[in-house]
């Protein structure tokens, strides 16, 4: 309009009016707006959800196959239970921070490129696990493994958000991404006897060979909306992303294989903890003055997201019970996969209808609740599996287990959701920094707080053996009695009475170590729930200061304009 109200004028000294006046209101065009958000049919969102649980459950298949089978592991590969372990901790390495850089490359290389490559790698990194002859050989799979898996979480999320309008993303989306990363456990346990009664370490990963191909279908078929893509590497990433792999790897070695080999009786494990804090150091120091840093560690550790790394924490903490401490219970009795399937099915069943739970509750202005029905029922459970002896049997549990698997379900994504709400609020820069604290509480703080009740079971267990032992004497005619009953299932085999004698006082020295044991399990268990019940008394005390605050600060607001007068 600017140029033709000019050359107007020029053609004409003195415009008619009525010319003048349709040339000076001749309507701009309208601005363009933004791509609506398709509106797809319900079949199509509920594939979009089905893929996404599917990554989520292909991801997670490979990282708790090897856990929940690490004892029956140790016959295939001829090694011990420490040996095994470095299955697992071969995996946690990389992929407790390989899913930071994949987010930027996926942001300055398109979402399209970045999953189908990645789809690709897990498919052939999957098929390498059917090659593996020896535990050195597994383990170097293992590693490869779970570099090619990091992507598949991050796609997971991805998905089951694209089914959901952008009202509903951080409410429904989330609750439904997160109950997902939670059925891969569970599932584990349900489908791993069969297959280990058919082929072993090859059957149970044919499974992820097959999950992984029918995810690769699903990526090519099911396209999502790309985000806009832009140069977010810079060559100072490469450098601190190193140092981060490098940093976090040592600790997540070391967390994971310490309850094993026993913290300060392995020198390599104080080389690893050492590495790993000097590699953080320099991170810090190399990221602290950039102007873009790959992690913005001011924003990480501010005030508030000190208060998100805690409450994830806790959660990792209470949320241990049923993820690590039930399932060595288990063991320690001798209850192997096949005699817990029931039970597990019902901590699926829980945990589908605990996320269904927190997504009501989430569409609702009593979000806020899910918080205090989640640590009431972890608390609650813990206690009631506090009094188990050894006797007990998964059918004792069973409704203990379904009220933690509920209450871990409702935890998660009201926090998830209101930590990543801030941080794209800030910038989508700053969902880096908010997956690393998320990555860093769940991958590292699951090591960790595994680690610590693991060594904790085991500092009881000497405490209550020894207990137990100053009250077993020879003198008393009940322990002769027992030892007496105990060798005689042997009468017919040891002739010697000395020897006979032996094996009872060996078979008597079992029992007390089982029951140090179950004593030991018992104080771990009523130890979360000692866990559970603060938290959740401070949540309550926290929710009646915002309430009660307003209202004193009304009255000394009213106590003013009063006393003036």
């Amino acid at each position: 309009m600017s140029n033709t109200l000019p050359q107007t004028l020029a053609a004409d000294e003195t415009p008619e009016p009525e010319k003048a006046l349709d040339v000076v209101e001749q309507p701009a065009p309208a601005p363009a707006q933004p791509p609506q958000p398709v509106e797809r049919p319900l079949w199509m969102r509920l594939s979009y959800i089905f893929g996404g649980l599917l990554f989520f459950i292909t991801q997670g298949m490979g990282m708790n196959l090897v856990m929940a089978n690490i004892y029956q592991l140790q016959g295939e590969f001829s090694g011990t239970v420490a040996e095994v372990a470095w299955l697992s901790a071969a995996y946690m390495a990389p992929y407790a921070t390989f899913s930071i850089a994949l987010f930027k490359v996926r942001a300055q290389y398109g979402l399209r490129p970045f999953a189908e490559v990645s789809i690709l790698l897990f498919v052939v990194v999957s098929c390498l696990n059917l090659f593996v002859t020896d535990l050195h050989s597994a383990i170097v799979v293992r590693f490869v493994s779970g570099m090619a898996a990091a992507p598949l979480s991050s796609l997971g999320f991805l998905y089951i958000l694209e089914a959901f309008p952008p009202s509903k993303k951080f409410s429904l989306g989330f609750s439904i991404a997160l109950t997902g990363t939670l059925l891969s456990a569970p599932l584990a346990r349900l489908v791993s006897p069969s297959l280990l009664q058919i082929d072993g370490w090859n059957a149970l990963y044919s499974l992820e060979i097959g999950l992984a191909l029918i995810s690769l279908a699903l990526i090519y078929v099911l396209k999502v909306t790309p985000p806009p893509s832009a140069k977010v590497i810079e060559r100072m990433d490469i450098l601190s992303y190193l140092l981060f792999a490098g940093g976090l790897g040592c600790l997540a070695v070391f967390l994971t294989l310490g309850r094993f080999y026993w913290w300060f009786e392995t020198w390599w494990l104080g080389v690893l903890l050492a590495v790993a804090i000097a590699l953080l150091t320099v991170l810090a120091f190399v990221e602290l003055p950039r102007k873009n840093p790959l992690l913005d560690l001011r924003w990480i550790f501010s005030k508030t997201n000190m208060h998100v790394m805690g409450v994830l924490l806790v959660y990792r903490a209470v949320s241990s019970e049923q993820s690590s401490t039930a399932v060595s219970f288990y063991q320690q009795l001798g209850l192997l996969n096949d005699q817990t399937t029931t039970l597990y099915a019902l901590v699926l069943l829980a945990t589908v209808l605990g996320g269904a739970a927190c997504a009501w509750l989430m569409l609702t202005k009593y979000v806020e609740t899910a918080h205090v029905i989640a640590l009431a029922l972890i608390a609650t459970g813990s206690f009631m599996d506090s009094q188990s002896t050894n006797l007990t049997r998964p059918e004792q549990m069973y409704l203990s287990q379904m009220m933690i698997a509920f209450g871990a379900a409702m935890f998660l994504p009201p926090v998830m959701a209101k930590g990543f709400a801030g941080a794209l609020a800030k910038g989508v820069p700053y969902l880096v920094n908010f997956i690393t604290i998320f990555l860093f509480t769940q991958i590292t703080g699951s090591m960790l707080m595994t680690g610590l009740l693991g060594s904790f079971v085991t500092l009881r267990e000497k405490f209550h053996s020894n207990v137990l032992v100053e009250n077993i004497l020879l003198t008393n005619p009940m322990v002769t009695q027992r030892v007496s009953q105990l060798s005689s299932a042997y009468s017919h085999v040891i002739s010697d009475p000395v020897l006979l004698n032996a094996e009872g006082l060996a078979l008597l020295s079992q029992q007390v170590t089982k029951e140090a044991y179950v004593l030991a399990y018992n104080d771990t268990f009523l130890l979360i729930s000692v866990v559970s019940a603060l938290a959740l008394a401070t949540l309550l005390i926290h929710h009646a200061w915002l309430r009660i605050r307003p209202l004193i600060v009304r009255d000394n607001v009213d106590a003013v304009p009063a006393q003036q007068s």
